[in-house]
Order: structure tokens, then sequence, then C-alpha cells
């Protein structure tokens, strides 16, 4: 499903003559193989790298030889983000978040010339605990980890600008204007899907909302993916709805005039059949004849009901028999 709605987007971009340059997708293995049979360029989507690999730590972590880890997670999360997204090449990508395995040792000066140095200042730390040791254990399966093949060659593909969480944005556009629980005909959803398009399009850009004291206005909300902790979100400014107005102008100064060409545009649209259109349709006789409810299971006469009215104590009244 997904590689096909991909397939069908990037002929649709390329009959109107829009050439892709790159993508960001997350690690599916079946859209990695198409994209690089069609030559594009793949980037992946940091959230969904990061999710994978910290579930990997978090995991980890739980051993009683790795409980150290655990002081580290969160900041290895964000170590994730600023490798890609303070990058410019694949191998900087990688030779940021492998420093790591030095930084968690207290050792901050690395071998590798592109990136030799940690950038943060000096800070003595007068907890030792908190450091892994050379040598150790739990040192050992965090750079199994990290230096784990497929993840060194993801982290050099990572996104350093855009993300996928835009499109996840217009999904939960799409399903204010076409809620799961109502059924619309292709036509109905096809113009649905236009308007939340046009809307997305509109909106997508808004800036945080401030106060009349010039304050940038935040909310605080609990996401269940950090279990209770209290993240500050900002406040975008309210919605427009420009493409409100220009289409009612579009209706009432040319369609109205002359419905016509756009009735025959909308004629041409070839609608695919229903999805129940490929199986047989039996007769309704039949159907209501095979119609068993949970409640009237009895009389349909199967064979648990046979045997629950036949051997079940206080059900069938047959008594009791112990020992």
């Amino acid at each position: 499903m997904e590689k096909e709605g991909l397939k069908r987007c990037l002929d649709k971009l390329d009959a109107n003559g829009l050439a892709v340059d790159y993508i960001v997708t997350d690690r599916h293995p079946q859209i990695q193989k198409y994209l690089r049979e069609r030559g594009i360029t793949q980037f992946y989507d940091v959230w969904h790298f990061e999710k994978g690999l910290s579930k990997k730590l978090e995991k980890l972590s739980k051993r009683k030889e790795c409980e150290v880890l655990k002081r580290w997670l969160k900041s290895i999360k964000n170590h994730v983000y600023w490798s890609a997204t303070s990058s410019v090449s694949g191998p900087e990508k990688v030779a940021k978040l492998t420093s790591l395995l030095n930084h968690i040792q207290n050792i901050h000066v690395h071998n590798n010339p592109l990136f030799p140095k940690c950038e943060h200042p000096d800070v003595l730390s007068r907890d030792r605990k908190k450091w892994f040791q050379p040598g150790s254990q739990a040192l050992y399966k965090v750079e199994k980890v990290l230096n784990n093949k497929r993840v060194v060659k993801d982290v050099a593909k990572l996104s350093h600008h855009y993300q996928t969480s835009s499109l996840e944005a217009f999904h939960s556009v799409i399903l204010r204007f076409t809620p799961k629980n109502v059924v619309f005909p292709f036509i109905g959803m096809l113009c649905r899907l236009y308007l939340a398009a046009m809307h997305q399009n509109e909106n997508c850009q808004r800036e945080q909302a401030i106060t009349t004291t010039g304050q940038a206005v935040y909310k605080f909300v609990f996401p269940k993916t950090k279990r209770g902790e209290c993240t500050a979100k900002p406040v975008k400014t309210e919605p427009t709805y420009g493409y409100v107005k220009d289409l009612m102008v579009l209706v009432l100064d040319e369609v109205c005039l002359d419905p016509a060409p756009y009735v025959e545009e909308l004629q041409s649209i070839p609608v695919p059949p229903p999805l129940s259109s490929q199986f047989e349709k039996p007769s309704k006789e039949h159907v209501i004849s095979q119609h068993v409810s949970r409640f009237n299971q009895g009389e349909a006469g199967t064979q648990h009901t046979v045997l629950l009215h036949s051997e079940t104590p206080g059900v069938s009244g047959a008594p009791h028999m112990t020992g």
C-alpha cells in the first residue's frame, strides 16, 4: 500500500514536469529499494530512526550491568537529533554520533578529523558514577548497538532539514475533513482531500502566537511517549480560511454562469468500482439464514452450546460430581 501510493505520487509529479530532488521517508525496505531503482535520493526521518534506536537502548538499560545507561538515554536522544541537524554530509553525521562512545567515558577529544572535539564547554563533573568505565560490559554493549553496520549506514542518510512530521500534520487535517466513521463516495472523498490540501497549504507556515506583552505562547502537554514528562509545546496563531472565500467567488462568478464545462470535467474523472464489487453477492435469504448472533447461538444448535447445556453444572441442572 505504501509503495503503491508513493509510486502514484511520483508518477503524478513526473507527468506534470516536477522533478524530485530528494525525498524523506521512514526506513521501509521496499521503499528504499524502489527509490534506489528509480534513482531518487532518499533521506530518513530522524524521529523514526531515534525511536528504533532508543527502544534498543532502553531494553539494554534494564540489564543489571547496564544501569549506568539509564542516565544517558535522554542525552543520547538529543544527540541523535543534533548530529543530524548540525551536519552537512553523511560522514559528518556518523562522526558526531559515534563520538558519543568517547563522550560517555568522559573523553572529549576524538580521532575523527570530521569531528575532532566535542563542542560543549569543558565541565568538571564530581559524579564519577555517571561515566562509563573503559572495558566494561555496559560500554561494550552500547558500542555494539551504536556501531551496528545498519545503524551507521542509516545515520549517514538522516535528513538534516525536512522531516515527516509535516506529513503527519497533514494527515490530521485530512481526518478533520474525512472522519473515519463516515463513508463518503469517491468524488466526495476526492473533493474533501482537495479541501484538506488547500487548508494545509494556507496554514502550514503559521507563526507562534504571542501575548499582548510580546511573550511567546506555550501550552503544557504530557505525551504518552515520554511517560509522564511534561513538555512545552508552542501555540500557533489561529488558522485562516481564505481559500473558502476564493472558492465561493469561483462558484458564484464562473461556475453558476456556465456550469457545463465544470460538470463535464467532473464527469471525466475515472471512478474506481467499489471493493465489494469483486465478490459475488449472495441472495438476501441465504445471508439471513446464516446469521447467528451472540444471543441466539443456542437456537442455531452449535456444538459449544450443546456441550454447555449437557455438561456444565449450574446451567444444565446436572449434579456436580467431586472426587
